[in-house]
């Protein structure tokens, strides 16, 4: 066997033993504000895919003899509408469980996409260099200088607003963000001595990019998704206020603060509620991401 091979074989087992599932949740578990990110996260989640059981009503339903209830505990509250009603009377606790699915649909699908795409085109431009790696970050460059919020007008005023439209542009405006990321971590990651051995024994640029460069920036890809993450979710609450997200038939917080903003005065509970939403939506996710970033970062872990 070759030193190259013998190089091989022992860089790839120490990065693979290094990177296993166990060692990463005991390391998450020890730290209490992961916990309590990872807990709101799961709660939402729950929320939002038993939305259909745990919502006590429809969250169209109007009910105009109930309307402007405010929540329980207030004077003229009902229990059977514990955090009161709007101004049509639908409920507000039914439209805050619903309202998630939209914020995750939103935040996971962009995330997904974008992350996808930042990938390829970051390996791409990476390892290749060149006149590919001219011609992505090109793409990538053009993109980032278009005005993100005339792009959503662009694309709104000519397909309209629905939930897949709020997807594809948030994976198409955030790209690069991963682009860029995935480049610089190529960069570093090509140089080390087991991405030489593995091309000196004659393995394929496709093989070494799937088997041995993603793997190695795969913690930090994950840091990053975390991040954007909650940063889609306030996105999708941005423009539901300014009515530029889904229509307004789709119970979103974006959409609920929209409505109730003309009711501060006399009926706040419409505004703050899924303000409150998003607060605590991408508080829990921007923790989960601390941790991630700790576990995943052999610096930040040494500093323990």
């Amino acid at each position: 066997m070759t030193d190259a091979q013998m190089t091989y074989q022992r860089v790839g087992a120490e990065r693979i033993s290094g990177r296993n599932a166990s060692r990463i949740m005991h390391s998450l578990a020890r730290h209490r504000k992961v916990v309590v990110g990872l807990t709101i996260l799961a709660v939402v989640v729950a929320a939002a895919v038993f939305a259909h059981w745990l919502a006590p009503r429809d969250p169209q339903a109007q009910n105009l003899s109930q309307a402007h209830t405010p929540p329980f505990w207030l004077a003229g509250g009902q229990p059977e509408y514990p955090l009161g009603t709007d101004y049509i009377g639908r409920d507000v606790l039914s439209r805050l469980i619903y309202g998630a699915r939209v914020s995750l649909l939103v935040g996971f699908g962009g995330v997904l996409i974008a992350s996808l795409l930042g990938i390829a085109f970051g390996l791409l431009a990476g390892y290749f260099g060149g006149w590919v790696e001219a011609i992505v970050m090109r793409i990538a460059d053009t993109i980032l200088a278009v005005p993100w919020i005339l792009f959503v007008l662009f694309v709104v005023g000519i397909l309209g607003s629905s939930l897949v439209n709020v997807i594809v542009i948030f994976g198409i405006t955030d790209f690069p963000l991963f682009t860029r990321t995935v480049r610089g971590e190529v960069l570093a990651v090509r140089e080390q001595q087991f991405i030489d051995a593995a091309v000196s024994i004659g393995a394929q640029p496709w093989r070494v990019l799937r088997s041995h460069v993603l793997p190695n920036i795969a913690g930090t890809v994950i840091t990053v998704a975390t991040f954007e993450l909650a940063s889609m979710v306030l996105w999708e609450a941005s423009l539901g206020f300014l009515g530029l997200s889904v229509p307004p038939t789709i119970p979103s917080w974006g959409n609920m603060m929209a409505e109730g903003r003309s009711y501060l005065r006399s009926d706040w509970w419409l505004a703050t509620f899924p303000g409150i939403a998003v607060m605590l939506l991408t508080l829990g996710i921007n923790l989960t991401g601390d941790g991630l970033r700790f576990v995943l970062d052999p610096k930040s872990r040494g500093r323990e």
